[in-house]
């Protein structure tokens, strides 16, 4: 069984143990897939999100799922690209580790990422999606926990660039 999947859909429909949502530095919902996790999740989710007090870029924070199908909701906030001179690399790269460390801690088997940052932060979707594949990759090789990672693409160019890379 191959443990990096791909699909192309909504991410608050998946049924997983986690999914990760890209969330800005305040966690209090925004637009894209933000704003989507939050209203399908329902008004537990910002009551949860305003007790966290924000989160850096970089780094990762969980809450529960709420009225998701996954149980939980990783938020993890990507870098705003800046022309790749202010370690937007290594920022976004450490959004996947750290969401992968999380879920991998709390006995989650099954995790969906979105697209982090290729949105209206408008980190490069190549870029960014062979940094996301690198970091997946390289941590399964550690994980003991984690079975299934699940690249969730809302658009089709994002589609095309991970099937290709995958």
């Amino acid at each position: 069984m191959a443990r990096i999947k791909l699909t192309k859909g909504d991410i608050t429909r998946l049924k997983v143990d986690v999914i990760v949502n890209a969330a800005n530095n305040s966690l209090l919902g925004g637009g894209g897939v933000d704003g989507a996790i939050h209203l399908a999740a329902g008004s537990g989710l910002l009551d949860e999100c305003k007790r966290l007090n924000g989160c850096k870029t970089g780094e990762a924070k969980m809450t529960s799922g709420y009225n998701l199908p996954a149980k939980f909701i990783v938020h993890t906030v990507g870098p705003v690209w800046r022309g790749g001179k202010n370690n937007e690399n290594e920022l976004l790269a450490s959004c996947y580790v750290n969401s992968l460390w999380i879920a991998e801690n709390t006995k989650s088997k099954t995790i969906a990422f979105p697209n982090i940052s290729t949105g209206v932060y408008n980190f490069p979707k190549d870029l960014a999606a062979e940094i996301a594949i690198k970091e997946v990759k390289k941590f399964l090789k550690i994980s003991k926990r984690i079975r299934k990672v699940i690249f969730v693409c809302f658009d089709e160019e994002n589609y095309q660039i991970y099937k290709k890379l995958l």
